[in-house]
């Protein structure tokens, strides 16, 4: 196999984890975000939100994507670091 065709080869199986790996992070984003906001948001579920449950509820749900948003941009930057420097 030539130097070419390995690193084109590598740089595919780099691309597919980074897919695979932002899928699995999105989902677990979610679960976290079900687990923590609605617990900390709705201490008393009942047939509807309240409009405090609400707020907090989209409050604390963005809190969680931005730090989301912050950490996998800083991921992908050092993957892409690694790619350069192998």
């Amino acid at each position: 196999m030539s130097d070419s065709t390995s690193e084109t080869v590598k740089k595919a199986i780099i691309k597919q984890v980074l897919i695979e790996s932002q899928s699995a992070n999105a989902r677990t984003l979610m679960e976290k975000i079900g687990e923590n906001c609605f617990t900390s948001c709705v201490p008393k579920p009942g047939s509807s939100l309240s409009n405090s449950e609400k707020t907090c509820v989209t409050q604390c749900t963005e809190k969680y994507m931005a730090a989301w948003n912050v950490v996998n941009t800083t991921y992908l930057r050092r993957i892409q670091q690694e790619m350069g420097n192998q």
